[in-house]
């Protein structure tokens, strides 16, 4: 069994620089303090957070959309992989950001209602503003 969620928040900053610091080895590593390596380019490999996180980019629209295969060290090996949808949008003179988590393991709440905010959005609000 399996569920999805939705989480958002407003980053201040441009959402192509967003985009390129989440597809990026370098920046996503400094934007949330954990190890990350990327290919970014769609069928590319990612891992992220020192390898707890591992994927493949599906689709992405530049500055706009990134969709990844996500899955975590946590799931069972007979987990499907999961789903993000990455969607930022120009608010003013920053971005909401709306990240879809689909196809989670019904195991695995603490992503909806902890993981995406400290992991993420905490990191990307500090690591912006300092820029």
């Amino acid at each position: 069994m399996t569920y999805d969620f939705e989480v958002s928040d407003e980053i201040m900053a441009p959402a192509s620089l967003i985009f390129d610091t989440w597809m990026s080895s370098a920046g996503h590593s400094a934007m949330t303090g954990g190890a990350a390596e990327i290919d970014p380019t769609v069928g590319g490999q990612y891992e992220a957070w020192d390898g707890y996180i591992t994927g493949t980019t599906i689709a992405l629209a530049s500055g706009r959309r990134i969709v990844q295969s996500w899955r975590t060290t946590e799931f069972e090996p007979s987990d499907v992989d999961s789903q993000i949808e990455v969607l930022l949008e120009p608010v003013g003179e920053g971005t909401h950001v709306t990240i879809r988590h689909t196809k989670v393991p019904s195991g695995q709440l603490a992503y909806e209602q902890s993981g995406w905010r400290q992991s993420y959005f905490e990191p990307m609000r500090e690591y912006f503003a300092g820029l």
